[in-house]
């Protein structure tokens, strides 16, 4: 997962996501409000959520990916197990990876 500051930074990367293989989908939610601490201030945000499925063997490729092309100082990178799913969907996204180095 990952969040952008708005829907055209969220779709562009996203499309870039996708279209380097380094995810089999990535969904947009807009509209996420965020309250967090940054540099010693309390901030408030509307951003876009973006939940990427990719293979475990694509982390490391796609978190670089994300670290290049983000527009945040320090952004959101965080990986959730599968834990459970249905399993044409998750050979779907298995296959998707396989072009993945």
């Amino acid at each position: 997962m990952t969040t952008m500051p708005d829907m055209a930074s969220a779709e562009e990367l996203a499309g870039r996501i996708a279209g380097e293989s380094l995810a089999a989908c990535v969904n947009i939610l807009p509209g996420v409000q965020s309250i967090y601490c940054w540099e010693g201030k309390l901030q408030k945000s509307t951003e876009c959520q973006l939940f990427i499925k990719t293979c475990e063997k694509s982390y490391n490729e796609l978190e670089a990916f994300i670290q290049k092309h983000h527009p945040y100082k320090l952004p959101e990178i965080i990986a959730l197990p599968i834990q459970h799913g249905l399993q044409g969907y998750l050979d779907w996204i298995g296959e998707s990876c396989e072009d993945i180095v």
